[in-house]
């Protein structure tokens, strides 16, 4: 395996994708911040291109191809808002793009993928390996895979955002990040460290899909099937070989949160802060809902990772 990504790739990342990804906004909650007798600072990555933080990463890992890669194009697996970062970044630097989502995926991130001009091939998200179709299609088609999480690019992309808070904040003493495949995680924990040394950095799963959180405790990848949980975007069955042994190293501990509190996130960020935010974008809010008693008078960052769902969906949930 190549050395690990560094804070030096993070912020080479934000230079290549400056003017091409947003710098989102940061918001506050005077309802929250007094809840939790503290000051929480929300990064808000469902206002990102395409809707979620993926497109940081995208964007990075594809414009460092060169021009035959580019020529022949790329391949992704996704649950969704993986799929729909390669195929916009993809359409802004000219390539082709194949993604493999699951029939399953939430039908506004479908169309919102083959609307940026992604082909889209489906599969059975409980029954057949995404990476091993990816794999294949890469092969017989020459084609470049850009996997969602477990790729130095990747990793340096997603810590932008990170990044931009605490440069634009300060320093901060706990950030809640969620965690799927662990690249948000870790490219998150590269920037904390460089630039809140201080700051705990939490990850944050689905109870259900708690994978990250028994590797964190037992030193090795644990792989488990496909979790059954709303938070589509956390619905990874191992950790990377690139994000796992950032995680292990920089990142505090590993969380888990339930459905329904997912829901009560959701309906807090819709009803007092009038946002429209996916599951899996909850994660943070929740942890950090469960360990308030800990966080009186501390500065908290949450990082909201995307606004990706069916509107159906969202108010079934609600």
């Amino acid at each position: 395996m190549n050395e690990l990504p560094t804070f030096e790739d993070v912020a080479q990342a934000a230079a290549r994708i400056e003017g091409h990804a947003r710098r989102t906004p940061v918001m506050t909650s005077r309802t929250i911040d007094e809840e939790f007798g503290a000051e929480v600072f929300f990064k808000c990555e469902h206002l990102q291109r395409m809707g979620a933080f993926k497109f940081r990463g995208a964007f990075n890992t594809l414009s460092r191809l060169d021009a035959s890669r580019r020529r022949a194009g790329v391949v992704a697996f996704s649950s969704g808002n993986h799929g729909q970062a390669v195929a916009l970044a993809a359409r802004l630097l000219g390539m082709p793009a194949t993604i493999v989502m699951p029939h399953d995926a939430p039908a506004m991130k479908v169309a919102a993928t083959r609307g940026y001009g992604g082909e889209i091939i489906l599969y059975d998200r409980y029954k057949e390996d995404r990476e091993r179709i990816g794999r294949t299609l890469a092969e017989e088609r020459g084609l470049t895979l850009v996997h969602p999480y477990d790729h130095p690019d990747i990793i340096a992309g997603q810590g932008t955002a990170a990044k931009e808070l605490f440069e634009e904040v300060g320093d901060l003493d706990a950030y809640f990040v969620g965690l799927g495949g662990g690249g948000l995680l870790a490219g998150s924990a590269l920037s904390a460290r460089a630039l809140a040394p201080a700051c705990k950095v939490y990850g944050v799963e689905p109870e259900l899909g708690n994978d990250g959180q028994r590797s964190f405790r037992s030193g090795a990848i644990v792989h488990i099937d496909t979790p059954k949980t709303i938070a589509d975007g956390a619905q990874t069955q191992h950790l990377g070989q690139y994000t796992f042994p950032i995680i292990r190293r920089d990142v505090d501990d590993i969380l888990t949160v339930s459905d329904a509190e997912l829901i009560e996130g959701m309906h807090f960020f819709a009803q007092r802060m009038k946002q429209v935010i996916e599951p899996t974008g909850c994660l943070g809010l929740a942890a950090a809902r469960q360990m308030k008693h800990l966080l009186k008078g501390r500065r908290i960052g949450i990082l909201i990772s995307g606004g990706n769902v069916d509107l159906a969906r969202f108010s079934q949930l609600l």
